[in-house]
């Protein structure tokens, strides 16, 4: 990765023509070109990607994004990538072992975005929103005539749904009286929210992206390209197409109360960006603070949307600080097999990833952008990460409200009091490093900590 710019090769190969010898590979489904078509370039014979405009507010204009290798469409694909994020790797399998059939085109019939988010200036503003395409949940009807005239396969990004949500904790919170059930955001005894939902697949505007981490976009392909084992050669060979879906998970906004409220200035607004953590989340352990600061979060945004304003709740799929829940556990076993104090907290991770975080939050207010946020009352999180993304995007926070120290786990101390002293926001005590190694997680007590872990020993054991 010597060079900081892309990689240009054009050939005048029909994008049909390819070697002979591909022709021994696999056979494949009806979806697919007849020939393996490795990669196009700009200006081959064939290859005519439909225009597309980053930042322009009207969609006709702007033009759709068009990502699919169907044998109707790649030749006219403006982004690289795949529908799905991670889950596109589902579906090359379902096509493979004929479970699909690779042929179905979705019937979008009664799919409409169930509540109707009017478009705000910050769509057509291509510095504000360069992570997601701000037309994803529009794209089937916008973009019809293109469907049904030319045979383009165009699919939503986004999808907008209504539900109920019921969590333990905020049912006990109805009950303690904490919480008091209004029939329209906290609809019963039973602590049930009605809740608006948007689910979001990210879609990268390279350019912009680029932007945002102060690199130069061939910096970003290649760096892309090769790191992700070069599966996607376009991002070298096409410089033409500025659109990439990367297989990585999306978000999840969470809404309660009128969604038109949030966008209102004139109306006070509880926020949230949660980043996922499995662990703690879905399975309750207490090595973190995750799962209380989340329903914390989520009781706060219902009393918000209670009292008039908004309640919103962003779930980043971006697990164990985006490196990946086996790191996670690897790092959470050296914590127990050593004294796992405070002061150590981050140097576990950086021995082993080489990384604190991979997070990189500046991505993150494009969700905001979108939901036309414009100002946050009240902001559920310690993070000087998300704060200072956020700030950095125009957008203030009046206040930062941390979770109440009756919350914290006993063994998440740790965590929490360490990320505090690298600069969480907290209106307690900062400890210095001296008093941080003071500070101890609970050890293992089924095991020797002592004992060293021998790999031969265990294969003379199994063998």
């Amino acid at each position: 990765m010597a060079t900081e710019e892309p990689v240009i090769a054009t050939s005048d190969k029909p994008i049909d023509d390819v070697d002979e010898q591909s022709q021994e590979a696999a056979a494949p489904s009806k979806q697919m070109t007849s020939k393996i078509i490795l990669t196009t370039y700009p200006g081959q014979s064939g290859v005519n990607p439909i225009p597309l405009e980053w930042g322009n507010p009207d969609p006709l204009k702007r033009g759709p994004v068009v990502v699919s290798r169907h044998k109707t469409t790649i030749k006219k694909r403006n982004a690289i990538g795949a529908h799905g994020g991670s889950y596109s790797i589902y579906y090359a399998l379902a096509v493979a072992s004929k479970e699909h059939t690779g042929e179905h085109r979705p019937d979008f019939t009664n799919t409409e975005p169930a509540v109707d988010f009017k478009p705000c200036p910050q769509w057509g503003d291509p510095k504000k929103i360069v992570a997601m395409d701000p037309f994803g949940h529009l794209a089937p009807w916008i973009y019809s005539d293109m469907i049904k005239g030319e045979n383009i396969d165009i699919r939503p990004t986004i999808a907008i749904t209504k539900a109920h949500m019921k969590l333990p904790e905020i049912e006990q919170s109805v009950r303690s009286g904490r919480l008091k059930p209004d029939g329209k955001v906290c609809l019963n005894d039973g602590g049930e929210l009605a809740v608006t939902k948007i689910a979001v697949e990210p879609v990268w505007y390279l350019p912009g992206v680029a932007e945002r981490f102060k690199i130069d976009e061939g910096t970003l392909r290649r760096s892309l390209f090769e790191l992700t084992g070069g599966s996607y050669p376009e991002l070298i060979t096409r410089n033409d197409i500025k659109l990439f879906l990367p297989p990585i998970g999306g978000l999840t906004v969470y809404i309660f109360g009128d969604p038109e409220k949030v966008s209102d200035p004139s109306r006070r607004l509880a926020l949230r960006v949660h980043d996922e953590c499995n662990g703690s989340d879905v399975f309750g352990s207490d090595i973190c603070t995750c799962r209380p600061y989340l329903i914390f979060g989520v009781e706060e945004a219902v009393k918000e949307a209670q009292n008039g304003g908004s309640g919103v709740v962003i779930y980043f799929r971006k697990e164990g600080r985006a490196l990946g829940e086996v790191t996670k556990y690897l790092v959470y076993n050296a914590r127990k097999r050593g004294e796992d104090r405070a002061s150590e907290y981050f140097k576990r991770t950086e021995n082993i990833a080489g990384v604190k975080d991979m997070r990189f939050q500046a991505l993150m207010p494009d969700i905001l952008h979108w939901l036309g946020i414009t100002k946050i009352d009240r902001m559920l999180s310690m993070s000087n990460m998300k704060h200072d993304a956020i700030v950095e995007q125009g957008i203030p926070i009046h206040e930062r409200v941390p979770i109440p120290d009756d919350l914290i786990p006993e063994d998440s101390r740790v965590e929490i009091d360490a990320k505090i002293h690298a600069g969480y926001f907290t209106t307690g005590k900062v400890m210095t490093m001296e008093e941080l190694s003071a500070v101890q997680g609970r050890a293992w007590e089924d095991v020797d900590v002592s004992l060293n872990f021998h790999p031969i020993l265990i294969l003379q054991v199994l063998y």
